[in-house]
């Protein structure tokens, strides 16, 4: 696509390098703007006198503000980076692994974002922007939506801007509660969702564990059956990939059920369901929402999970996913991916 590049990687691998580097700086900009100096310095590992160097540079040729809250993009600065975009993924050969990973974890598609989201929050974002931009190309035609809660979720919720097919779109959470920040469970995600795109919701106000005597009489409501109806008729399903433990933690499990996956060897968890390293299914808890059955209904299935910290929970889940899965993680991960 950008024959140019591959001599400029020969003739001139100085200049990519470069470029590289003051496309993560405006990139970095972006998304913590307004930024001090010592602050972009420390988050790229670049002494404070390079980094004033490159500013310079930028500011000279109009990308950046300087003020006295901080740097931030030119409306130059923010097209620029836009048009650098595309090259960049050339260059740093996403595009190539993205396609290496589909077939090694045989999926219907994988989304990458450069960056390792475990030391950067902006990368967290930026797989938050893929989730939704890749989550809109479904709106086609009337969809519902189940959407599992976490930080990442929120993300793709912050992202979300008005849409004209949003009547047509019923957003609808993948579960009950977990107990968690208010700002990361499902009821929350999917209401703010459904604002942000002129869309309609509906919430499942319980837990998302709940034990057998529970689960059956809450199951005889009425209003609770209409809900889980719909949650189970999802046409595009949008979630997270946890780790094992640290799942395990925020659902307050018994000593005795952690000792459990820890020698069962659970890496990765699903929708109540832990995975050891084999995609097998160690454990399960009884769960208000979707199923992993009810995944082979949706017509479309988006997993958004990134970090090296969440590479083996990744993979773990991609054994189990069915084929009608799009993987959306960043660079950091799919490298270990694909390293196997």
């Amino acid at each position: 696509m950008y024959p140019l590049l591959d001599i400029q990687k020969k003739v001139l691998p100085d200049l990519l390098s470069v470029m590289q580097k003051r496309y993560d700086i405006l990139r970095y900009i972006k998304f913590m703007q307004p930024v001090g100096r010592r602050s972009l310095a420390n988050s790229l590992d670049l002494t404070e006198r390079t980094l004033r160097s490159e500013v310079d540079f930028l500011k000279n040729q109009n990308l950046i503000e300087v003020f006295s809250s901080g740097m931030q993009l030119s409306a130059e600065g923010v097209e620029i980076l836009e048009q650098l975009e595309g090259v960049m993924r050339e260059i740093s050969g996403i595009d190539k692994m993205e396609q290496k990973l589909k077939r090694i974890l045989n999926v219907n598609e994988v989304i990458i974002v450069a960056g390792n989201s475990d030391q950067s929050s902006w990368v967290k974002s930026e797989l938050g922007k893929a989730g939704a931009a890749r989550m809109k190309k479904e709106w086609k035609a009337k969809n519902i939506i189940a959407v599992t809660g976490g930080s990442t979720m929120a993300e793709v919720a912050k992202t979300l801007t008005p849409d004209s097919n949003g009547k047509d779109i019923l957003f609808v959470p993948a579960r009950g509660g977990l107990g968690e920040e208010i700002q990361n469970q499902a009821n929350v995600i999917v209401a703010k969702m459904a604002e942000k795109t002129n869309a309609a919701y509906k919430v499942l106000y319980l837990l998302d564990q709940v034990s057998d005597e529970a689960y059956h009489s809450f199951m005889k409501e009425p209003m609770i059956k209409d809900v889980i109806s719909l949650i189970k008729s999802a046409t595009i399903v949008l979630h997270g990939i946890g780790d094992a433990m640290v799942m395990s933690e925020r659902r307050k499990t018994s000593p005795e059920i952690i000792k459990s996956l820890e020698l069962q060897h659970a890496v990765g968890e699903a929708f109540g369901y832990y995975f050891d390293e084999n995609g097998e299914v160690v454990h399960k808890v009884q769960t208000i929402g979707i199923q992993l059955k009810d995944l082979d209904q949706a017509k479309r299935v988006i997993a958004v999970a990134g970090g090296e910290s969440k590479v083996k929970a990744i993979r773990a889940y991609m054994k189990r996913a069915p084929q009608t899965t799009v993987l959306i993680t960043d660079e950091a991960a799919a490298q270990q991916l694909i390293k196997g």
